[in-house]
């Protein structure tokens, strides 16, 4: 079993039990590295009740991780190996999130695994896997605004949600998610055509009815259409409320997981899968690769725009920004941020249209730069610039007019300043033959010899003259040369 890499880091806390602080030199560390910055990221989360195992459900999706990809290419480090071999040796402590079993809370806030995973999903593209730990929601310490702007801030941000819960689906479990609903339905008014969040996963614990309906997703798919049917006579909020969870969620799922077995009430139990029970020990086994393999990853989305690393900073910002005031979370105010996010998005993603069409002129087959005449570079500049703005005015975005104009100005305004830094890469290479100063001293030289043939040849009045024109050229030309190769910018 490979060692486990990294350690939790926490990016969210509150600082007087009212309002949280993002620290965002942490979360930059790990979403603006070399290796992550530029790629698509997939998050995955487990929020729930606290005290309900998520930090340990955790510790196994961190073992899986660390088993099927490998830091660097995101292969399978022993594709033939039994399916199970991931859950590591029987008496192998689990490590991870910090985790251990009482009555009192334990995470604070939200953490974030420091290592990214990266791995290849299919069309053979390269993405980051990042975890999210979160507070367990109604504890008897945190208020409800706490509680729900962590559960809000889980749900924003992940691409694919583990609700963790206890024993069953209840009421109060579907109602959780009653503030979703109604923020759902802004953006579903706005007709983006995608649905506001994307997978939502019911991990139920403890699950005490197998005759009913049997362990694993085929028991929790009749669980989970049973919870979420209308049927006659149910109040209109629940009649609501299920109707916009399903147009809400793109992807909504259940799992059933028996008991852990009494290992996990011994307070020195190292979360080794020796100790827990046999049943547990298969589920988990299964559930595990069900929401973690490759098939099932899915990138993070806004209205149908993928996100990178550095989309996924700002938006983190941004987010805080609006549900770490004192106030409770409002629908209106999440949707108007989101708006934003969704824009900012899109610019991003034309913006790096324009680079790469632009650097795919300046440079033949990626590697070696040519040279543009003027006219060309501004042809080629009029023809990305046009590609990009329509790339960004065909995406549906949330806002509408008032927030395509103002974004559409920045996105022009970005290129004018990237389209500036190309005429400068693109001047480095004009006459790129008398660039090289060898070729100024291979001047005076020559001219140094053809001098002393000519004054062979010449009178002696002519030839004094003309030495000196030719020294005088060489030099000028040397410190010409000098002042533009070390004035230009990189």
């Amino acid at each position: 079993m490979p060692k486990v890499v990294g350690v939790p880091i926490p990016i969210l806390r509150t600082t007087d039990g009212r309002r949280y602080q993002l620290d965002e030199d942490a979360l930059r560390r790990i979403l603006l590295a070399e290796n992550v910055i530029d790629k698509n990221i997939v998050v995955i989360s487990v929020a729930g009740d606290y005290r309900k195992g998520k930090s340990f459900l955790l510790g196994y999706f961190l073992r899986y991780l660390t088993y099927k990809y490998s830091a660097d290419e995101g292969s399978s480090t022993d594709p033939a190996a039994p399916s199970m071999a991931w859950m590591g040796k029987a008496d192998e402590p689990l490590e991870g999130f910090s985790w251990k079993y009482g009555s009192k809370r334990h995470t604070l806030g939200i953490w974030v695994w420091s290592e990214v995973f990266i791995t290849t999903i299919k069309d053979k593209e390269k993405v980051g896997i990042i975890l999210l730990d979160t507070q367990g929601s109604f504890d008897t310490e945190s208020s409800f605004k706490n509680t729900a702007t962590i559960f809000s801030l889980s749900t924003m941000m992940s691409s694919c949600q583990c609700y963790n819960v206890s024993k069953n689906i209840q009421e109060n479990d579907i109602h959780n998610l009653q503030f979703f609903t109604e923020y759902g339905k802004l953006i579903l008014g706005e007709g983006v055509g995608k649905s506001p969040f994307q997978k939502l996963v019911f991990v139920v614990r403890d699950w005490q009815f197998p005759f009913e309906a049997s362990y694993g997703e085929t028991g929790g798919r009749k669980i989970l259409e049973e919870r979420l049917k209308i049927k006659p006579g149910l109040p209109e909020e629940h009649e609501m409320v299920r109707k916009t969870i399903r147009s809400c969620f793109s992807d909504i799922s259940c799992f059933l997981l028996p008991y852990p077995g009494d290992a996990i009430l011994n307070p020195k139990y190292n979360g080794n899968v020796g100790g827990l029970a046999q049943d547990f020990q298969l589920h988990l086994g299964q559930l595990v690769p069900w929401v973690l393999g490759p098939k099932s990853l899915v990138v993070k989305e806004i209205g149908g725009i993928r996100l990178k690393g550095r989309d996924l900073y700002g938006f983190f910002s941004l987010y805080v920004k609006e549900l770490g005031s004192d106030k409770m979370p409002d629908p209106h105010s999440l949707w108007v941020t989101t708006a934003m996010a969704q824009n900012l998005a899109a610019l991003s993603e034309a913006k790096d249209l324009y680079i790469s069409l632009m650097m795919e002129r300046l440079y033949d087959d990626g590697h070696k730069q040519t040279y543009l005449k003027p006219e060309e570079l501004e042809s080629a500049h009029q023809k990305s610039k046009e590609t990009a703005i329509d790339s960004f005015d065909k995406v549906k975005r949330m806002g509408g007019e008032a927030y395509t104009v103002k974004y559409k100005k920045i996105l022009q305004e970005e290129i004018e300043k990237c389209y500036i830094n190309m005429k400068k890469i693109n001047s480095k290479q004009a006459h790129p033959f008398w660039r090289k100063p060898a070729i100024y001293a291979g001047v005076v030289l020559g001219f140094y010899f053809l001098t002393g043939i000519v004054g062979r040849l010449a009178s002696q009045k002519f030839y004094p003259v003309l030495q000196d024109l030719i020294v005088k050229a060489s030099v000028l030309g040397i410190i010409s040369w000098s002042y533009y190769y070390y004035r230009r910018p990189g």
